[in-house]
């Protein structure tokens, strides 16, 4: 019976599953039970026969969360699933594609390219158009298409404003044209395809629309403007479109999500009411209060309040370290208390705001010998970018190492192809001698057919000759610390990476490994580097824990969404780190990062805790960050603050710190200590009548010439006269 469907289902959630034939918004907040929402009204409308099967489409994000809802439909209802219009926006684009080659101009075993091969055929293109790829990284490129398709921009919509966007608006043309003559797709072009198809053919969009009486769209927020319009395609006036999300967990901006869809969905289709589930069934209340606390301080929102039946639960614990190691001693003190206590490591999850700051986590649960896994990425010293730069780090130690040489010989790109370093390694096997070896006697050239001709790829050979050469003379006259910005310089790692539109990450990863050789210390007769490059084999090496192992979850927040787990510390809660220095003159960036936030508290069930870290390794520097606006924004009463115990920690910290500097231009950074002439420490919590609360970073001179210079949470960093500056230290 159909009234068999909604027992369980709270008064909001009936609401929404038994609606009638009209479209809806439903803001479902997180944990309060949308999956069920979203299947059981498919099963109701079925089971009541307002609609048969075929006449549903339900369109997701990703294949999995597909996969659950057909099993959960099929659970449900007693149907065949097969041949049900559900899935992902790609996969159904694919499926109205496939059905219509003729009308979309494809030939029917048409072929779909990833990235990578997506990657390739630009490359092909560039090549045939003697594109530079250092000046015009292929990369960029991909992303400038890719951009401009999800825009629904077809070249001939462009109009390029200087000599660059020339290039790229040609290689834009030019790759069209060569995918179809070749009959192939990318991802980006099976949405722009198919929403062409359906605002050109009006015969074949009717058709849609009169099938497809109910549309039910999940994550809603999570949609970009062409997925919207091509919601728009297909649900015609007759159509009802069921659509849930939470505009508070619209985190995927940097991909083109648009938040304002919610907005425009509810003005577009007149809804007349909104249905809120606040209604959650996965965290305790005080972790619930502080989430609806820190997101109310967001103005663009449609709001709701989030609410339990389970109790107020434990209060969410912060913990502010005295620097990251001892931030990270504490998780893992904790993470052992919890294990004690009976619970699963599987259970317990480790989140931050950037991959980088996995790697002082990851050392902290190595030492301890606590099983993890970096659920959706690599471990910090099995990314790609910092296996590179370790691999110029072993040429400098050992040149005849002819792993790492083929590894970074041509990277960054230098022109040395393929076929040169197949006539090198044969080369090198016939006389027994290292690739090092054998390009140094050959003076940077490369042998063919037994001589030695120049060109391109013999230059960037040389050039990398060059290049190992002055990291071996760096490695025996300077500090690690200092070899490691040498070797990032010299290499042209981090200038390549800085080139790629999503590569501030992987820039981050390098800077950090300049953080892991200032603070490294070792007790062996190796140098520093050779002691450095054992220690970073043996991090990367088989002490993750394998599949169905117990094991702690270490992720970024923006992994997170979607998981739930019983214990979540939420780590390095600094302004610059979380909310990220990079949102903080981007529209919506804060509140984006806010909502962030929010995602990262609706993780938590039962126990939650926040740490952050009074000074900091960054980029090879300390920093002194302030408090988290975010963790000041959750109320004191839901809070249990835990002191941190300097001893032992801090003289030991200190003297890490105190490492020498590299001769790369970096921030001064003074000792930690009162000047006689400045009443403050760096480091010091101050406040200010005009520019609010800050931190001091340094000071410089005496008497009446003092000044210091704070970084101020909503005015940045300041240098100012301290006679004039009225600071006040709290």
């Amino acid at each position: 019976m159909a009234s068999d469907l909604l027992q369980g289902l709270n008064p909001e959630q009936r609401a929404a599953v038994t609606l009638p034939h009209q479209s809806a918004l439903i803001l479902a907040g997180a944990g309060s039970g949308k999956t069920r929402v979203l299947t059981t009204r498919m099963a109701w409308l079925i089971q009541t026969g307002q609609v048969s099967p075929q006449g549903l489409l339900a369109v997701t994000f990703t294949n999995k969360a597909a996969r659950e809802m057909l099993t959960r439909l099929s659970a449900l209802v007693p149907i065949n699933t097969r041949g049900l219009w559900v899935g992902t926006f790609h996969g159904l684009c694919n499926r109205l594609l496939r059905a219509h080659h003729r009308e979309a101009r494809l030939p029917p075993l048409f072929q779909i390219l990833d990235s990578g091969d997506q990657l390739s055929a630009i490359k092909r293109v560039m090549k045939a158009m003697n594109l530079d790829s250092e000046r015009y990284p292929p990369k960029n490129v991909q992303h400038y298409i890719n951009g401009h398709k999800e825009e629904g921009q077809r070249p001939s919509a462009i109009e390029p404003y200087d000599a660059m966007s020339r290039v790229l608006h040609d290689v834009y043309g030019a790759y069209e044209a060569q995918c179809q003559k070749e009959g192939v797709v990318d991802f980006a072009e099976l949405l722009l395809r198919s929403v062409e198809l359906l605002q050109t053919n009006e015969l074949l969009r009717e058709h849609y629309r009169s099938r497809f009486s109910f549309v039910l769209v999940d994550e809603f927020q999570d949609t970009n403007r062409l997925q919207y319009v091509w919601l728009k395609l297909l649900a015609g006036p007759q159509s009802a479109v069921f659509a849930v999300g939470d505009d508070d967990q619209s985190i995927y901006g940097f991909r083109g999500a648009e938040v304002g869809n919610m907005r425009d969905f509810e003005r577009d289709y007149g809804l007349k009411e909104v249905i809120r589930l606040e209604q959650n069934y996965r965290s305790y209340g005080n972790i619930l209060d502080a989430a609806n606390a820190l997101i109310r301080n967001n103005q663009s929102r449609m709001g709701k309040n989030l609410w339990t039946e389970a109790g107020a639960g434990e209060p969410i614990r912060i913990y502010e370290a005295y620097n990251d190691l001892d931030e990270a001693r504490f998780v893992v003190e904790q993470v052992k208390s919890l294990q004690s206590e009976g619970m699963a490591l599987t259970d317990v999850a480790l989140l931050y705001r950037a991959n980088a700051q996995s790697r002082v986590l990851e050392h902290a649960l190595f030492g301890a010998g606590i099983g993890y896994r970096v659920y959706g990425g690599l471990r910090f010293f099995e990314r790609m970018e910092v296996k590179h730069a370790l691999a110029y780090l072993r040429l400098a130690a050992n040149p005849d190492d002819d792993g790492a040489f083929l590894r970074v010989v041509n990277f960054p790109p230098r022109g040395i192809g393929a076929r040169s370093l197949e006539i090198l390694q044969s080369a090198a096997v016939a006389s027994n001698t290292s690739l090092h070896q054998l390009a140094v006697a050959l003076g940077g050239q490369t042998p063919q057919r037994g001589l030695t001709p120049s060109g391109k790829a013999g230059a960037g050979i040389k050039t990398f000759l060059q290049i190992i050469e002055r990291l071996q003379t760096a490695a025996d006259a300077v500090p690690l610390e200092e070899l490691m910005v040498v070797m990032l310089e010299e290499s042209g790692l981090t200038a390549h990476y800085r080139t790629e539109r999503e590569g501030a990450d992987r820039v981050e990863n390098l800077e950090e490994l300049v953080s892991a050789a200032a603070g490294f210390e070792h007790e062996t007769e190796l140098s520093d580097l050779a002691a450095f490059l054992s220690h970073a084999s043996l991090e990367a090496g088989e002490h993750e824990a394998g599949p169905g192992d117990d094991a702690l979850q270490l992720m970024t927040v923006h992994s997170a969404k979607g998981l739930e787990f019983k214990a979540v510390f939420v780590c390095g809660l600094e302004e610059g780190l979380f909310p990220h220095e990079n949102s903080l003159n981007e529209v919506d960036g804060v509140e984006e990062e806010r909502r962030l936030m929010y995602v990262a508290l609706t993780r938590a069930r039962k126990q939650l805790t926040l740490t952050r870290a009074e000074n900091r390794m960054l980029h090879g520097q300390i920093r002194y960050g302030m408090r988290s606006r975010f963790i000041d924004e959750i109320p004191e009463a839901l809070c249990k603050f835990l002191s941190a115990e300097p001893a032992p920690y801090a003289p030991k910290h200190t003297e890490r710190y105190n490492a020498p500097r590299s001769s790369a231009p970096v921030e001064r950074q003074p000792e930690m200590k009162r000047s006689e002439s400045v009443p403050f420490s760096i480091g010091q919590s101050v406040s200010h009548s005009k520019f609010g609360s800050g931190v001091v970073l340094q000071y410089e001179g005496r008497g009446t010439d003092a000044r210091v210079q704070v970084n101020f949470r909503d005015a940045g960093v300041k240098w100012m006269a301290l006679h004039y500056a009225h600071l006040t230290a709290f």
